[in-house]
């Protein structure tokens, strides 16, 4: 019995000297690779089987192959899509190539965009265009919760599966756990090809439980495209118990909606493994109209060889002259995200964070708190909304750059989930944009005005440190 103990224990620090080698080995920022060695080596049992579930990272992994993403770009969109006279600004040239070289993530001109600030405005507009339908229904969703509001929607999808028009969803496994199966089979029994993104079946091991698809894309017949902050959820339009929730979500119409339908297109071959690249879902734009809006769909996820949405932020940070407005629910941010703020606060710019007073996360919250006390000292302005939960993801610079999507300011965003973001280079919608701004910033509390916050007690000051050192696992 003693040789069994004594095997029993080199066999564990076996196990876990290989698991810390493989962490070591990953070569990501030294921050996480020093929050997992802790873990582990203190709480080795459940921190081994953490990591193998939540920490493994497979951005080197090639989940979609070249030749389906060429297929899917270049067979399509590139071939179907034609643009005259397309002018990029100057100002913004580099970050425009940056994400084309990356990418692929093309720019589109002549685009109508409406900011819907609440449920009250999105989910009329979407079941309106849902109701208009006439060849396909695109919907690529985090979460579509079976309340209300997710039957609505999803018996307006069944109305036009069943009127011959082609519908496919795709859901988050993750996201929608306490959705109930017969909910999406209700909806494949009607004639809607329903997936789930990365299903996670316990209790079988799987390191994709980390890896979700966060993004929220809807793409009608080609020519209405929508994309924000907003899952399908009754929360977006009532709010919780605790308080009323503010969103925002776009409504696209023009060339953007080509770059929505090819995210789509990706994540479904991705799910489905079916190659869809007819002319039909790339149809030509109906609108007699242009305008010099100029927008790029960016994606980004743990498979990419870059962190596109993230790099996209810091170099709108310091590309800034005069100001930067940054909407986020959470804030984590990693160390280029929190350099580039810093770095342009201490410069002059206007830095302007908005996040809300309470959070959905409490553990969030209070890891986040440490890095807003930290922007604040090297000068940027730090406002907590109050009148309810801000889940709105959106930044405005200089009047001429906006974006919008599904990345928040943290770590899982840009580096674990699956996330979609656009990116519009025009003054009137920057200028639209910067008044959204302006209004959460008017029902929003200084940090300044928080001394709680500011200087917090020894031991709440502590428990904020010690959250911190997880923020890169949250």
């Amino acid at each position: 019995m003693h040789y069994i103990y004594i095997i029993g224990v080199v066999l564990s620090w076996i196990i876990i000297a290989l698991t810390l080698i493989h962490v070591i080995l990953d070569n990501r920022q030294p921050a996480k690779t020093m929050a997992w060695a802790l873990i582990i080596l203190f709480v080795p049992v459940i921190g081994i089987i953490f990591y193998f579930f939540f920490g493994v990272n497979h951005r080197r992994e090639r989940l979609v192959s070249q030749r389906s993403l060429d297929q899917l770009s270049k067979r399509s969109m590139l071939t179907f899509v034609e643009q005259q006279n397309l002018k990029v600004p100057e100002t913004h040239k580099q970050m425009v190539d940056l994400f084309v070289n990356q990418s692929l993530s093309l720019p589109f001109k002549d685009n109508f965009v409406d900011i819907m600030t609440d449920g009250y405005a999105f989910f009329p507009e979407l079941l309106k265009d849902i109701a208009k339908a006439k060849h396909h229904i695109h919907v690529d969703m985090y979460i579509f919760e079976d309340d209300a509001l997710g039957f609505l929607v999803s018996d307006a999808l069944i109305a036009k599966a069943r009127q011959g028009v082609e519908v496919r969803v795709i859901y988050d496994d993750v996201g929608c756990w306490k959705v109930q199966h017969s909910f999406f089979e209700r909806m494949r029994m009607a004639g809607i090809d329903v997936v789930p993104f990365l299903p996670v079946h316990f209790p079988v091991f799987t390191s994709k439980a980390n890896y979700r698809n966060h993004r929220k894309i809807i793409v009608i017949d080609g020519l209405t495209g929508y994309i924000g902050g907003m899952n399908i959820a009754v929360r977006y339009v009532k709010g919780t118990t605790e308080q009323p929730w503010r969103d925002t979500m776009l409504r696209l119409t023009g060339g953007a909606v080509y770059a929505l339908q090819r995210a789509f297109l990706i994540d479904w071959y991705f799910v489905d493994r079916t190659l869809i690249t007819k002319r039909t879902y790339y149809p030509p734009l109906v609108t007699d109209q242009s305008n010099e809006c100029l927008a790029q769909v960016v994606t980004s996820g743990p498979i990419s060889d870059y962190p596109e949405i993230m790099q996209g932020m810091v170099r709108s940070i310091l590309a800034a002259r005069r100001y930067i407005y940054i909407e986020t629910p959470y804030f984590l941010p990693n160390d280029p995200v929190l350099f580039a703020l810093k770095t342009a606060a201490v410069g002059g710019v206007d830095v302007r964070i908005l996040c809300p007073l309470h959070s959905d996360a409490r553990f969030t919250d209070w890891a986040s708190r440490s890095y807003l006390r930290e922007l604040h000292q090297a000068g940027a302005q730090i406002y907590l909304y109050k009148a309810g939960f801000l889940h709105s993801k959106l930044m405005v610079c200089d009047d001429s750059l906006s974006s919008c999507g599904s990345a928040n300011v943290d770590f899982r965003s840009f580096e674990n989930n699956f996330e979609a973001n656009v990116f519009l280079y025009d003054q009137g919608t920057a200028l639209r944009f910067k008044k959204v701004f302006l209004d959460d910033q008017a029902q929003s509390i200084p940090l300044s005005e928080l001394p709680q916050r500011l200087n917090p007690k020894f031991l709440q000051r502590l428990w904020e440190s010690l959250t911190r050192l997880l923020s890169p696992l949250l």
